[in-house]
Parts: structure tokens; C-alpha cells; sequence
């Protein structure tokens, strides 16, 4: 090994004597120089409920979606990063193996000391690809979930044909694609047996589309467009079938709603709007019915008589819709955006009040971004509001509030309100919002008989662990079955969690 040069020794920085370097420096002042914080790392403490967790998208997980036959067949999608060029990625994975935690308490074991079960790691079974930007929104068909569908900002509306082994283990295989329009926005399957395996979307463009997957009929062309519409004038914000299937309700920026005709059931009956596609065309134009800021939300009840749409400013319609079925000829009109009385009438006024405005509500002070009827026999509707706050209405008592839950997620967005179907006798409702947290309410009592409308009032339990509380997180959707005994979140934190009731 060589000796150092000597102009490196010349140019090496010189060292303090020890005693200089203990000597305090003081400023102009005579104050001695604090010692900066600002390198030292911020702990965030994080509350974890979850008894599982999938963790492979690298960005936020902006759809989820659950198969309606095999519950523990979870599908989520995202992208694969914040750059703009990053592809959309989604995956599909199997809750099943996921193991419950003990009801009772660790001190009932026969070990209190035992290690407690830890939160299980889930592995894909299947991923999605194929997308050149964000995978937004994600379906399984119904009635027996046969095909997996996934829409991306990109446009592609993508499907994938399931297929289950003896052991029910599932696989995937990539079927058809079709790519229509700009950006798709959501997709709804459509429920009715008569007409299995549809899916509609709505577009950034304002258009919605309905197709149906056959590769039985026509292999080298299984994606098949049965209607396609072009009434929005802004993008279509979001939409909803009937649980009979034979209505499709759409809502848009623009104010519009657009109750379609999908399959001639009511062209047959002659209950449709001049354009011969509607059975409800209500547009700005109807001041009546003009939203200031657009519609974001739409809801159709069980018994497919009304459907209620919110929008910017807290501001719900309930619209009534035309029954197609043996009186149906005797049934009024449908109604277009000409102006017409307004009728407050209750739940059962949807068949004799077809296309007529039946009320006008707004006991919240910002956006209505989710709508949700809960389950026959109950007749109520639960609205989540950008301003953080849950309204429930009684349809069946001139669409009184039941119940305002002023601070259900505190001032963050409420992103999703879902009744549980299978529990609870319809009082049970589920809801995620940008706090991070998912909560279940039970929603019995009237809000004189609770005696407060905070957010605590009807709380039933909550489940944390995603990031929230302004901390770059928030929940973004979830599902839950008919039980709602797990609950499965999209978390705009990346990581997707498994909640048990």
C-alpha cells in the first residue's frame, strides 16, 4: 500500500483540539444555540383492528369488489404508483383462510399469557392487469359471479371468465376487452336473473353503457354492447339498477337524471319518455329539480318504486317510478323535465307517481356522495355527506329524518353508507369515511327519542387501522356481504383490511 501524497495531507481539513470542541458557540446575543428537531422523525401510533391485511398495491386502492356465491373472493384495484404513466393493477385474493379472533377476553384463556393471534398476511390468487392508468372501479357479475369486470381511467373495460375445481379453489382467465370511452367511472351489475352477466357503466364523457357477456353464444366476440346512451351532458357521475333489473338510473354533473328502459319492458307497456329510451328525464332545465354543483349519488328502494339521487350542497330528490306490472297501463305517465306539481307522498307513491318529484330534501350542508335503502321491511334511507355527517329518512313518513348523526366521521367525508341485508332486521348500517375509520350504527329510535344527534348517539362498534385524521389516508369503499360479519376495506393508504364484527 503506497504513502499518501503530500498534497492530500496538505488539503485535508483540520481537526479541533478537544478542548475546542466542547466550547459552546453563542450567537450576536449570548445565547447558546438550541439543538434543532427537525430531523427527528415524526411516530405516528396506529390502531389496528384488523384480523388480516393484503398489502401489494403500491399507490391507493381506489375499487373493490366481492363475489356474490364465494364471499371470501375479494378483488381490489389500483394503480401502480402516483406517476402519471403508472398502469393500473388490481388482484384477487381468498379471505377464507383467514382465522377469527376469540370472542372473550385474553384473561379467559386457559394461558392469559399466550401470544394473541396476529393479523394474517393474504397472498393474490389472481392479478389484474392489462390497464394503462388506474383501475377505478371492479364487479363480479351476477347472479353467480361467472366473470370478474375491471374499468380503468384508461377506458378499457376488461373481463375475466372464473372458474372454480373441485375444491373450490378459483382461476382466472382473461376473456375480452372493450374500450368506448375516455375514462370509465363505475360499473354496476346488473341483478335480474332473466338477464344474467349485464354490466353498465357510466363515462367521463357523459355516456352509459350496457353489455352482456355470452362466450357461449359468441366466442370470438363475448362482450356484446346492448345499449348504449348519450343524454348526459357531463360526466355520469354514478348509477344503479333496480333490484327487479329492469331499470337503470343514472346521474351526472350536469343535474340530469336518466331512468333507461334497458330491455323495451316499459316501450312494450308504453310507459317511456318521447326519446323512447327513459321512463324519468329530469334535467336542470326543471328548476324544480336543478342542483347547483351536479349529482354524485343515486339509490333505487327495494321495491323498485322510487329512487332517490343526492348532489352538491346536501340536496337529495326523491323521484317516484312507473310500475310495469299487470296495472301498469293504468299508471300514469312517465314525466320528462317539463315543470309539474310537486307531490309529498310516502313510500308506496312511486307506481301512481311515476317521473313526479315526491320530495326535496336537505338536512345536510354539504355534497351527498352515497345513498343507501335498507332492506324490506324497513323503509328508511341513509345519506352520507361530505360534511362528515349520516341523515336517515323515514320514506314511509313523508321522508321525516329519523336519525342525523352530525359527526358520524367527524368533518371528513363520509365515502360509503351500506345497510346490512342479512342482520339486524334492516337497522344496521355500515359506513367508511376519509378519517380512516369504518363504523356500524344501529339506526332504531327516532332522533327525539335518542335524545341527540351527535355522532356516537347510535354507534354499534368501529374498526381502525388505516391512516386517516389528515394523515394521507382514508377508507375509499368496502364490502360486506349479506351478514356483514366481515368487513373487507380499500384503503387510500395501500393496504386492504379485514374487519370482524
Amino acid at each position: 500500500m503506497s504513502a499518501p501524497h503530500q498534497d492530500d495531507l496538505d488539503d485535508a481539513p483540520e481537526l479541533l483540539d478537544a478542548e475546542d470542541a466542547l466550547e459552546e458557540i453563542l450567537d450576536a446575543e449570548g445565547d447558546i444555540a438550541m439543538d434543532s428537531d427537525d430531523d427527528e422523525p415524526e411516530e405516528i401510533t396506529l390502531h389496528n383492528d384488523s384480523i388480516a391485511y393484503f398489502d401489494a398495491h403500491k399507490d391507493s386502492v381506489f375499487a373493490i369488489a366481492q363475489h356474490p356465491t364465494q364471499p371470501s373472493l375479494i378483488a381490489t384495484g389500483g394503480s401502480e404508483g402516483e406517476g402519471d404513466d403508472a398502469p393500473g393493477k388490481g388482484y384477487v385474493f381468498d379471505t377464507s383462510p383467514v382465522v377469527g379472533r376469540p370472542v372473550l377476553p385474553a384473561s379467559y384463556n386457559a394461558d392469559p399469557s399466550a401470544q394473541q393471534p396476529r393479523s394474517t398476511e393474504l397472498k393474490p390468487v389472481f392479478t389484474i392487469e392489462g390497464h394503462s392508468d388506474s383501475i377505478n372501479a371492479l364487479a363480479f357479475t351476477l347472479p353467480n359471479g361467472k366473470f370478474l369486470v375491471s374499468g380503468g381511467l384508461d377506458g378499457r373495460l376488461r373481463t375475466y371468465q372464473l372458474s372454480l375445481d373441485a375444491h373450490n379453489k378459483p382461476s382466472f382467465s382473461f376473456l375480452a376487452e372493450s374500450q368506448e370511452v375516455p375514462e370509465v367511472n363505475w360499473l354496476a351489475p346488473c341483478p335480474s336473473r332473466t338477464y344474467p352477466n349485464t354490466i353498465a357503466l357510466g363515462a367521463s364523457d357523459g355516456s352509459v353503457w350496457v353489455y352482456t357477456i355470452d362466450p357461449v353464444a359468441d366466442a370470438a366476440n363475448p362482450l356484446q354492447i346492448v345499449q348504449s346512451y348519450f343524454l348526459h351532458t357531463a360526466a355520469c357521475t354514478a348509477g344503479a339498477w333496480s333490484p327487479d333489473g329492469r331499470f337503470l338510473a343514472t346521474v351526472s354533473e350536469d343535474s340530469s337524471l336518466y331512468v333507461w328502459d334497458v330491455w323495451g319492458e316499459a316501450a312494450a307497456k308504453g310507459v317511456v319518455n318521447d326519446n323512447g329510451q327513459t321512463v324519468v328525464s329530469l334535467t336542470e332545465q326543471d328548476q324544480r329539480f336543478s342542483v347547483d354543483g351536479g349529482l354524485y349519488s343515486v339509490a333505487i328502494d327495494p321495491k323498485s318504486t322510487l329512487v332517490a339521487v343526492g348532489g352538491a350542497g346536501g340536496v337529495i330528490k326523491i323521484v317516484g317510478l312507473p310500475r310495469l306490472g299487470a296495472d301498469s297501463s293504468n299508471s300514469s305517465q312517465p314525466v320528462s323535465s317539463k315543470p309539474s306539481k310537486p307531490k309529498a307522498k310516502g313510500a308506496d307513491a312511486g307506481g301512481a307517481q311515476g317521473g313526479q318529484i315526491l320530495a326535496d330534501l336537505q338536512a345536510q350542508s354539504d355534497g351527498i356522495e352515497t345513498l343507501s335503502f335498507a332492506p324490506a321491511p324497513q323503509t328508511l334511507l341513509a345519506a352520507g355527506s361530505v360534511d362528515g355527517s349520516i341523515a336517515v329518512y323515514d320514506t314511509a313518513r313523508r321522508f321525516a329524518v329519523r336519525r342525523h348523526l352530525k359527526e358520524a366521521h367527524e368533518e371528513f367525508s363520509v365515502v360509503k353508507v351500506e345497510f346490512v341485508t342479512g342482520l339486524g332486521d334492516g337497522w344496521l348500517l355500515t359506513s367508511c369515511g376519509m378519517d380512516g375509520v369504518v363504523r356500524r350504527w344501529d339506526v332504531r329510535g327516532t332522533e327525539s327519542a335518542a335524545g341527540t344527534s351527535g355522532g356516537s348517539g347510535n354507534l354499534v362498534k368501529e374498526w381502525r387501522g388505516h391512516r386517516g385524521d389528515g394523515e394521507g389516508g382514508g377508507v375509499l369503499g368496502f364490502v360486506q356481504g349479506t351478514t356483514g360479519e366481515r368487513i373487507i376495506t380499500a384503503g387510500d393508504d395501500g393496504v386492504v383490511l379485514v374487519f370482524e364484527a
